[in-house]
């Protein structure tokens, strides 16, 4: 016979037992429960989402402006394909800034897609929103847009979208584009007419700089140099080739950046002795 002792054991250890059973179940049914919440949420955020797409599709085809251009602003702040394929259609549009602010709205889409929507764009006949989509094809990052940028930076006559596709082609960073970004910084490769637009365009001088930096090709060595080594040339371009030329790493820009060490300009010297230490560590070390 089981003594008084044995059975209290034994039930003791079938109440811990069933309580376990009754945690375990608990949980499962609360995981369960949490499970679902998250879907039903995520079909809601799905829902919403498509709800606010169809919304501002409809708030295009207003007659007002402003109107039109809130609703482009609104699609790209959903930063979805979705409402970025809506907002191609303004890219049409018969007033420039909202084909401008329709340049920004479509970048969401995948690269090439959204390099195909803004293409037309470089032709168009007003300066804004030439130089929106040249900064929205930077954002694609689409090697596509290479060749059609590098034609308008030579054609181009304003300088703010010069500028834009100078940025532009040093975020795609292909290194098709070093020889024309170089153009407008050397002074022994640039043509008559380059030369003539250089005193003048600071900013394209500045977005060509670091964009040979990011793009990172030794090709784009000689240009820099050469603004570097230019005193005709602004302090804030120089800096910016000293830093593009760290960025390169090439040993053989050291001497050009040693010179400027020395130079009036804080910043520029800064600049110079921060590329100097990058190309140093970019050195391969020797066996002893």
């Amino acid at each position: 016979m089981k003594t008084a002792s044995q059975t209290t054991h034994l039930t003791y250890r079938i109440s811990v037992a069933f309580c376990t059973f009754l945690f375990c179940l608990s949980v499962s049914r609360v995981a369960g429960r949490v499970t679902l919440v998250q879907g039903d949420l995520a079909k809601r955020s799905l829902t919403l989402s498509q709800l606010e797409i169809d919304k501002q599709r409809q708030r295009l085809s207003s007659s007002e402006v402003e109107e039109r251009r809130d609703a482009l602003m609104r699609l790209a702040a959903l930063r979805h394909p979705e409402a970025s394929r809506v907002a191609v259609s303004a890219l049409d549009d018969v007033a420039a800034i909202v084909r401008a602010t329709a340049s920004g709205a479509v970048q969401w889409l995948p690269g090439e897609e959204g390099a195909a929507a803004l293409l037309p764009l470089l032709g168009d006949k007003d300066e804004f929103v030439r130089q929106e989509a040249a900064y929205a094809l930077g954002r694609t990052k689409s090697r596509s847009a290479v060749t059609p940028l590098i034609e308008q930076l030579a054609k181009d006559r304003k300088d703010g979208v010069r500028g834009a596709v100078a940025v532009a082609l040093g975020q795609i960073a292909d290194e098709a584009a070093v020889a024309s970004l170089a153009q407008f910084l050397s002074p022994q490769t640039a043509s008559a007419g380059a030369k003539a637009r250089k005193e003048n365009n600071v900013f394209v001088l500045r977005a060509a700089a670091v964009s040979l930096g990011q793009i990172g090709s030794r090709a784009g060595l000689p240009a820099l140099v050469a603004a570097l080594e230019d005193e005709r040339t602004t302090d804030d371009v120089r800096r910016e080739a000293a830093r593009a030329l760290g960025l390169i790493g090439d040993p053989a820009a050291e001497p050009a950046l040693r010179k400027v060490l020395t130079a009036r300009d804080a910043y520029l010297s800064f600049a110079a002795h921060e590329a100097l230490r990058r190309i140093s560590r970019h050195k391969p070390v020797r066996p002893g």
